[in-house]
């Protein structure tokens, strides 16, 4: 056995676009709607110095849907993403409670509430193991292999595709449509939220709103990527964006690039790797962010170093005048 299968460019860059494509097309399309939706999201979380919210939250699906089972009996999507949305929107009131009414500054706060519910959710399967038919693997590494097996959803004659794909397409579109609508609200709340109150916008319930509908993208993500994964894509594509310009329009631009590149080297990562599908896109968008960070006119390392190379030399030639 070798640590690195032998590499095979037909199996790995021709077959996924032409006899695979099929199966590994729709994963990078299911992945590509994740990085996408997470990533427009999470621009914002890192405008606000959140980023590990989006943490928090991925890892309080765990007991929600736990609990939602042990309520309901029920393992059917509605059930199991209302427990994951109430246990998400939990944790962020829980954060909010811990670092307005006590000492405890929000980036502890976050860590107790997201450590103490992920501990509730691993106790809760594991004590109810008889009743609780999870996987729990699948809950933290997500099944996107499986989602190509499931049947597709149809509207007449129309075929949409799998269920999964169906309801991150809609999560997708859906937060374009709130980004267009309240782009003005969440740009100025994010950057200067004194400002944003005295112009008139409703500080408080964009805030809410956002965590929001962050609850629902990683509720309706974890099935594909896992809960663990979610935080990376939630990250990496804004952080990718924040390299390369500091406008925010452009960076959401790029944020869509960056999961869609991520995607389809995922795909092809992992087809070579035969690893996780989910894991490689997440490996992929790391070293995009690793090219971005060395090699951008804006923030990256080398056009700073050369920069500040040319300064040097300038300044070394420079001939300061007299009286």
């Amino acid at each position: 056995m070798t640590l690195v299968p032998e590499f095979q460019y037909q199996r790995v860059f021709i077959e996924p676009w032409t006899t695979e494509l099929g199966s590994h097309g729709l994963m990078a399309l299911v992945t590509f709607l994740v990085g996408a939706t997470c990533g427009l999201i999470g621009n914002f979380l890192i405008l606000r110095r959140m980023a590990l919210m989006g943490d928090a939250i991925s890892h309080s699906v765990l007991p929600g849907i736990a609990t939602a089972f042990l309520l309901t009996g029920s393992r059917g999507i509605g059930a199991m993403a209302l427990g994951a949305v109430g246990a998400a929107f939990t944790t962020h009131l829980l954060i909010e409670i811990i670092s307005r009414h006590s000492r405890i500054k929000p980036d502890a706060a976050i860590g107790i509430a997201f450590s103490t519910l992920f501990a509730a959710g691993v106790v809760l399967i594991a004590v109810f193991a008889d009743r609780v038919d999870l996987d729990q693997d699948c809950v933290l590494n997500g099944e996107l292999p499986m989602i190509p097996l499931e049947p597709s959803v149809r509207i007449g004659g129309l075929v949409l595709g799998p269920p999964p794909l169906v309801r991150l397409g809609c999560l997708w579109v859906g937060t374009v449509f709130l980004l267009l609508a309240f782009y003005k609200e969440l740009l100025l709340s994010s950057f200067d939220p004194g400002l944003a109150a005295c112009l008139g916008i409703p500080v408080g319930r964009v805030h809410h709103g956002l965590m929001l509908w962050l609850a629902m993208a990683v509720v309706a993500s974890f099935e594909a990527v896992g809960a663990i994964l979610v935080i990376a894509l939630l990250i990496l594509p804004g952080a990718t964006a924040s390299l390369l310009t500091e406008k925010m329009v452009p960076r959401l631009v790029w944020s869509l690039v960056h999961a869609a590149l991520s995607a389809i080297a995922g795909m092809h990562l992992s087809v070579a790797l035969d690893c996780s599908p989910a894991g490689a896109s997440v490996v992929a968008g790391a070293g995009w962010f690793a090219c971005a960070w060395v090699f951008s006119p804006v923030g990256g390392l080398i056009p700073a170093w050369w920069r500040r190379r040319r300064a040097s030399s300038g300044g070394g030639g420079t001939v300061t005048g007299g009286d």
